[in-house]
């Protein structure tokens, strides 16, 4: 089995970018600043539980990977930049925690690294919890309303909110849930250790309006990139400042 897909062939020679999306996102969410690079080859996936993928269950980060790895390998790619945001940061944080012969360089945008206390992954269990029942029972447009007034998102005005409530709400609640619930940050390890350990290039794209995922970016040992003009999802809020990020990390 393996993630549904999107790819756009590029040069000979060039590795293969790999987007990963958000929480209720899908491959179409990193499009516009995957198209900026039309040299390099890219792949768009689709996690378990959104888009062509919703069909597809995991139990934990393992299943996760696994299916990830069996993707890359079905596509042929054996060398990659793997770019992720949100979940898709997480992800690719994990994913990348263990040894990977053909990663070329991690790039994530708001990915959490893992929690650092037992009380702080019981308040978060807890929490995804209620959510993933929400999600379960409730109108998408109803729960998602109320999803995106979580403080992570307080730099969005009304009408980005009102875009993104419809847009989100498109989704499957049952396969929002079981992936919300499989791939919690509660049942995420702390990845600090493993990443400080990696050997390749590790790159960290923050908001500057994501006060909490700038302080996070501080205890990773990672180059970190403020993107201005932008809070939590930066590549939807400024993308051309994350293109242009992005075309210097790629250079170096």
């Amino acid at each position: 089995m393996i993630l549904s897909a999107a790819v756009d062939n590029g040069q000979p020679g060039y590795p293969w970018l790999v987007f990963l999306h958000g929480f209720s996102g899908d491959r179409n969410e990193w499009r516009k600043v995957g198209d900026a690079y039309p040299a390099w080859p890219r792949l768009y996936l689709d996690l378990p539980g959104h888009g062509g993928s919703a069909d597809i269950a995991v139990q934990d980060f393992a299943g996760v990977n696994t299916l990830l790895q069996s993707t890359l390998n079905s596509y042929n790619i054996h060398k990659y930049w793997l770019i992720g945001y949100s979940l898709g940061g997480r992800v690719a944080m994990n994913f990348a925690s263990q040894p990977r012969a053909g990663m070329r360089g991690l790039i994530v945008e708001g990915g959490h690294p893992g929690l650092q206390d037992v009380e702080a992954r019981q308040a978060r269990r807890s929490n995804d919890s209620a959510w993933a029942e929400r999600f379960r029972r409730e109108p998408l447009e109803q729960v998602f309303a109320d999803w995106y007034q979580q403080p992570v998102f307080a730099s969005l005005n009304a009408a980005q909110r009102e875009s993104l409530v419809a847009l989100r709400s498109r989704n499957n609640g049952a396969t929002l849930a079981a992936m919300l619930q499989a791939t919690s940050l509660a049942a995420q390890a702390d990845l600090r250790a493993s990443l400080q350990a990696r050997d390749f290039p590790f790159h960290y794209l923050c908001g500057e309006r994501d006060a909490k995922f700038r302080a996070i970016a501080q205890t990773l040992a990672a180059d970190l990139h403020l993107i201005h003009h932008a809070g939590h999802n930066a590549h939807r809020d400024n993308p051309a400042a994350v293109i242009a990020c992005l075309a210097q990390i790629l250079a170096s």
